[in-house]
C-alpha cells in the first residue's frame, strides 16, 4: 500500500526522463497514484518518455500561455480521471537574454515571458484544475531558492521570487477549498531546463562541496520524493511552505 493509493495526480513539465516531473510521475505511480501528464511543443517526445513509466499515462497538450488550453484543461483531464487529488507545476522558462549575466540589459518583453511562464502559470494551472479538486488535495510547485541573487540566474531568479510569493497567496485563497499549496526548492539538477542556462556550470562546480549532505546533480529522486510526500495525506496541515531539497546549501553561510 503506497502513500498515494487511489490518488489522481496531474504532472506537468515532463520532457525527458531526466526531468524532475518524470521522477515525480514514476514515484507517484509506485506509491499507488493514477497519473496524467502534460507536455508542450514536442508532444511525441513526451509520449515516448511516458512509455518508460511503470504504467501507461495519458499525455495532454498544455501551453500555459494559451488561454484555450487552460480553459479546456479540466474537461480534457476529466476524460481520463474523474477528479484530481494532486497537481504538480514543473514549468519554467526564460529567454536566453534574461539569463547569463544580462540582468541590466534584458527587455521587458523577455522579462514578461519569464514571469508569465514561470510565475503566473502557477496560479493559472491551479485555477484551471480547481473544478476537478472538489474533495481538496494539493498543488506542488518546483522552485529554486529565491532568497539570494545567484550568478547567471538573473530574471529567472526574480521569477522564482514571484513564484514563492504566489505560493503564499494561493495557499491563502485555496485553503477554503481544502487545497494545500507548497513548493519544493530543489538544488541544481542536470535537466534540459538547466542546460539552457548560460553559465550553469558555476552551480555544478560548487554545490556539491557546499552541501552538508552532499549533492548529486544527476539525481532528481530526492526532490521528486518530497513532491510526492507533500501530495500525500502525511502533510495534512502544511500549506504555503517551501521545502528545501538541496543537500542543505540554503542553511549554510558563505
Amino acid at each position: 500500500m503506497g502513500i498515494l493509493d487511489g490518488k489522481r495526480i496531474l504532472v506537468t513539465g515532463v520532457l525527458t526522463d531526466a526531468s524532475i516531473g518524470f521522477s515525480i510521475a514514476k514515484i507517484a505511480q509506485d506509491e499507488g497514484a493514477e497519473v496524467v501528464l502534460t507536455g508542450f511543443g514536442r508532444l511525441s517526445l513526451v509520449e515516448r518518455i511516458a512509455k518508460r513509466l511503470p504504467k501507461p499515462a495519458p499525455v495532454l497538450e498544455l501551453d500555459v500561455q494559451n488561454t484555450e488550453h487552460l480553459d479546456s484543461l479540466a474537461a480534457r483531464v476529466g476524460e481520463h480521471v474523474d477528479g484530481l487529488d494532486g497537481v504538480v507545476h514543473s514549468i519554467g522558462f526564460a529567454p536566453q537574454t534574461a539569463l547569463g549575466g544580462n540582468f541590466l540589459n534584458t527587455s521587458w518583453e523577455d522579462v514578461a515571458t519569464a514571469l508569465h511562464i514561470s510565475t503566473f502559470s502557477y496560479k493559472a494551472l491551479a485555477v484551471a484544475c480547481l473544478p476537478l479538486m472538489k474533495e481538496g488535495g494539493a498543488v506542488v510547485g518546483l522552485d529554486f531558492d529565491a532568497s539570494k541573487a545567484w550568478p547567471v540566474y538573473d530574471w529567472m531568479g526574480v521569477a522564482k521570487a514571484g513564484l514563492e510569493s504566489a505560493n503564499r497567496y494561493l495557499a491563502r485563497d485555496l485553503g477554503r477549498h481544502g487545497i494545500r499549496v507548497n513548493l519544493v526548492a530543489a538544488g541544481p539538477l542536470r535537466t534540459m531546463a538547466a542546460k539552457s542556462i548560460p553559465g550553469f556550470k558555476e552551480f555544478e562546480d560548487t554545490w556539491s562541496d557546499k552541501a552538508p549532505l552532499g549533492w548529486d546533480l544527476s539525481d532528481a529522486e530526492p526532490a521528486a520524493r518530497a513532491c510526492v510526500a507533500l501530495m500525500s495525506p502525511w502533510f495534512p496541515a502544511t500549506t504555503g511552505e517551501i521545502v528545501h531539497v538541496d543537500g542543505g546549501v540554503h542553511a549554510i553561510g558563505g
